[in-house]
């Protein structure tokens, strides 16, 4: 069977045209503003609860959803993972290519919306979102996506700032009620799947970076049974 590539699409190492984008324009560009604010928006190092919790599996097809600068989807291909990143912002994903190359690491970079980005369903062994900012739909279009992705007996990873979604909005920033937080993915789950974590516990943050205020992450971990 021939698989339908995802929309999007760029070779390893390639950087993302802006024309290659698929998905909402306001929403690239928000990120891109984000990005090209600071030469260097995150750590450069990867998601701590990414490393404690891949320890134990074996290297297999991985999704990196919203990869920003790279870190985590070229800490995965360097451990032998075959890394299919995906981002809104094509400024993220220049200077991700840029790590990856500089790193001898092979990644295949999406620039797409998860909802929007049509990857081939039941495709990854490992599907990782680390503090994703999904926006939040009446058909919980993001959090489908994101189940779709894992092949049968893949994991789902989801690690979010714990305390979040239940916070107020605040006069010039973003609004949680707008994004997807792990509690709804985790209602989703049914008896095609086995949740094998699902808690709040402190964070393991690189120092530096935006985010690094955050100190406990709550940490989703669910198996594709089929």
């Amino acid at each position: 069977m021939t698989e339908t590539p995802a929309a999007g699409l760029l070779a390893p190492h390639a950087p993302a045209p802006g024309d290659a984008y698929v998905g909402d324009p306001a929403v690239r560009a928000e990120w891109d503003r984000r990005y090209a604010d600071r030469q260097q928006l995150w750590s450069g190092r990867p998601n701590g609860a990414l490393v404690a919790e891949v320890a134990g599996l074996t290297p297999g097809r991985a999704l990196d959803v919203g990869c920003g600068e790279g870190a985590d989807a070229v800490w995965l291909a360097r451990g032998g993972w075959d890394v299919t990143a995906l981002e809104v912002s094509g400024v993220a994903l220049e200077r991700a290519a840029g790590h990856a190359r500089d790193a001898g690491a092979a990644v295949r970079w999406v620039h797409a919306g998860l909802a929007e980005a049509a990857l081939p369903p039941g495709s990854f062994d490992l599907v990782s979102a680390q503090y994703p900012a999904l926006l939040r739909t009446p058909d919980a279009a993001a959090e489908r996506a994101l189940l779709a992705a894992v092949a049968p007996g893949g994991v789902l990873l989801l690690v979010h700032h714990a305390g979040m979604e239940n916070q107020p909005a605040r006069e010039g920033d973003v609004d949680p009620a707008d994004y997807v937080w792990p509690s709804m993915v985790a209602e989703l789950l049914d008896g095609a799947w086995d949740v094998e974590l699902d808690e709040q516990r402190p964070r393991i943050a690189p120092d530096g970076g935006a985010g690094a205020h955050h100190t406990a992450d709550v940490v989703l971990r669910a198996r594709r049974l089929s």
